[in-house]
This record gives structure tokens, C-alpha cells and sequence, in this order.
């Protein structure tokens, strides 16, 4: 941990910038073994110290800008996987944002120094509009989480030509996880996927949503193995976090949890690919980041909320800038009072606290 001081929004933006310039300086080393996506992440360096920079100006006018924006695109998927939060959280009827709309909210984000914008949905390539998007802001890095099934011939191609359009594909383990959770046959479809993207030299990562049942089998040093031999640079290892009934016996244990932090160091040392943990990662630079501590989620239809997990806002984009709603004092209360998320026996915080954020919600709202 730093000797900086994280408890204040600037001390930790300090803390996560250099984090984030660590994570770059890593994404770039693993890059070398392919010339252009290494150039890619050489500028990317350069824009993000730019970006940092931009962040540090609003600061000093009173508007705390988080380095990362997490942005659900839509809530549609062409699957139905078992245990899905987003499912089970996300059964808004009200229209998502437009191609247009989109736009304006990422270039303003810009504007503003976000430099890296997570996507997911649902989801998100079930608008592949997003890649006319996304090819405009070749500052901005765009971790995508997608299920991998819908990137064909074609999206595979407009892939190669954006260095900045980095795919997240989800697995949970071999065939017989991976089926079990998201359906007969996916597996040997992303195998295919897997292969072309290789073929086609795109960075990509995945995306291992660790519960009790495939514990042993992502951390296992031989699966890890044969996907970066299929050319994957980027594994996160992400703890179930319970939402739907009936799936608690999914959450890993305390010492299955206290291992993961150290098979992702031992990982690090052995494979040429970025690991990160989470909600490990996290904790090791301060604690929870949401609520645009270190990141703020934008929901399909235009909320601005604390996490994907804390479906909560007083502020929505329709009505707002992305810079007035930063200015969400919502979301500066639970910032202010981030010391109720510290006690976690993993997942996300803000969801075990629930009733928390929402009496926060409700308070502001009566003043």
C-alpha cells in the first residue's frame, strides 16, 4: 500500500493513476510480441498521462472525475446464463440511449479525462454500432464484455483496426462449466471464436467468473496455459457475487478467496498476460472503488449510478451533463462515507450494503 494518503478523493486518485500507469506499462510489455498493438499501447501511455492531467483541473474546480467509467450499453443478450446479476437487477422497460446519444456521453467523457471505459450490458455487441463509436476515441482504452458469440468474419476484421477495442470474452472454465452456466454448445462455438480473433492478432482477455464449482479449474495452471497459448493477455479473475436465490452456495470461501490473490502473483511470474483480480485488486489500493471513486456506471437508459451492482441514481444522462452528474451528491455521500464498504466477505460491497446506499438515496432525496 502507498504512503499516500487514499482517504480523500485526490490522495486517491493519485493512488489509482498510478495503478493505472503500472497496468499500461504491464498491457505494453505483454504487447511486444506484436509491433502495431505495442505502438498502440506506447501513444496510450501518452494519452493517459494527458488524461490525468484533465482529471487534476476539474479537481481543483471542484468536480472529482474517476480515471474509468463503466458503461451497460444495453440490457439486451442473446443468452441466458444461470446466476446472471444483470438479469436479475436490470428489468428496465425504459428506452435505451441512442447511437447518438452514446456519442455525446463518451465524448464528454473524454473531455473530462476518462481514459478507460469498461462496456457491458447485457450484451454490448448486440449493438455493433459501437464500433463506429468506439474507432472515434482511439484515446480511450474500451475493456468490452461480451459472451464472444456474436464476433463474426466481419466484426473480426473492424477488431483488428481497433487497437483501442479490447474484448473481454466470458468463460467459466472447460466445456462442461462454461455449458452448464451459459448453455449446450457455447464452449466449442468460442473455441472457434477464440481461434480467428488469434488468427487476426487481436489483444483480447477473458473474463472468469470464479465460484465454488469451477474454483479449481481456473486456477489451474494448465487451463490458464492453453489460453494464453490461444493468445489471451488479460485474465480477470472476478468472485461470484450472490444475486439471484439459490445461488449462494456459489461464493467462494474465506480461504479460496485468500488464494486467488496469491495464485494471481504466482500467474504474473509465470505467463506473459496481465492478471487482476477483483475484488482483490481493489483492496490492495484502497478498497471499493465505485461511486466515481475510481469509477462510475452509466446504466442502458441513462442513470448515473455508484456500481453495475447498486441499481441506484439521482441523476439521469437524459436530463443531465455527464459533468453535472458527477456532481451527484449521492454519490459524494457514499464517497464520503466509504468506510461502511471496508467489511466485506468478498463480492461487492456496496451490494451486501444495499440498504445502506439506499438510505442514502432516500436522505438525499428528503433534503
Amino acid at each position: 500500500m502507498t504512503d499516500l494518503d487514499s482517504t480523500t478523493d485526490s490522495g486517491f486518485r493519485k493512488v489509482l493513476d498510478g495503478a493505472l500507469r503500472v497496468f499500461f506499462k504491464g498491457a505494453l510489455k505483454i504487447a511486444l510480441s506484436n509491433p502495431l498493438q505495442a505502438y498502440y499501447f506506447l501513444r496510450t501511455l501518452r494519452w493517459q498521462k494527458k488524461a490525468a492531467s484533465t482529471r487534476t483541473s476539474w479537481e481543483k474546480k471542484g468536480i472529482h472525475v474517476p480515471p474509468i467509467m463503466i458503461f451497460s450499453i444495453t440490457n439486451r443478450c442473446n443468452l441466458h446464463c444461470k446466476g446472471c446479476y444483470h438479469q436479475a437487477l436490470r428489468q428496465s422497460s425504459k428506452e435505451e440511449m441512442s447511437e447518438e446519444k452514446m456519442r455525446s456521453v463518451i465524448t464528454e467523457a473524454k473531455q473530462l479525462g476518462i481514459s478507460f471505459i469498461v462496456l457491458g450490458g447485457g450484451e454490448p455487441l448486440v449493438r455493433p454500432e459501437i464500433l463506429d463509436i468506439t474507432k472515434e476515441f482511439p484515446e480511450i482504452i474500451f475493456l468490452v464484455f461480451t459472451n464472444g458469440l456474436l464476433i463474426d468474419e466481419e466484426l473480426g476484421m473492424k477488431l483488428k483496426k481497433q487497437r483501442n477495442f479490447v474484448p473481454i470474452i466470458s468463460l467459466e472454465g472447460y466445456e462442461e462449466n462454461t455449458d452448464e452456466r451459459r448453455g449446450k454448445g457455447v464452449f466449442e462455438r468460442l473455441q472457434i471464436v477464440i481461434r480467428k480473433i488469434k488468427g487476426k492478432g487481436i489483444f483480447w482477455g477473458t473474463s472468469l467468473t470464479v465460484t465454488t464449482a469451477n474454483f479449481a479449474t481456473v486456477t489451474d495452471e494448465g487451463f490458464i496455459g492453453k489460453l494464453v497459448d490461444l493468445g489471451c493477455k488479460l485474465f480477470l479473475f472476478v468472485e461470484y457475487n450472490s444475486i439471484r436465490e439459490g445461488t449462494e452456495d456459489w461464493i467462494l470461501s474465506k480461504e479460496q478467496r485468500a488464494r486467488i490473490t496469491k495464485i494471481r502473483d504466482d500467474f504474473r511470474s509465470r505467463f506473459p498476460a496481465l492478471f487482476i483480480a477483483i475484488p482483490g485488486d481493489e483492496e490492495e489500493i484502497g478498497g471499493c472503488l465505485s461511486a466515481g471513486r475510481g469509477f462510475v456506471h452509466i446504466s442502458a437508459d441513462g442513470n448515473v449510478e455508484p456500481c453495475p451492482f447498486a441499481p441506484y441514481s439521482d441523476t439521469n444522462l437524459r436530463e443531465l451533463s455527464l459533468k453535472d452528474a458527477l456532481k451527484s451528491d449521492f454519490l459524494k455521500a457514499i464517497r464520503q462515507n466509504r468506510s461502511h464498504l471496508n467489511e466485506s466477505e468478498g463480492g461487492c460491497a456496496l451490494w451486501e450494503k444495499r440498504d445502506w446506499v439506499q438510505s442514502l438515496l432516500h436522505n438525499r432525496s428528503n433534503v
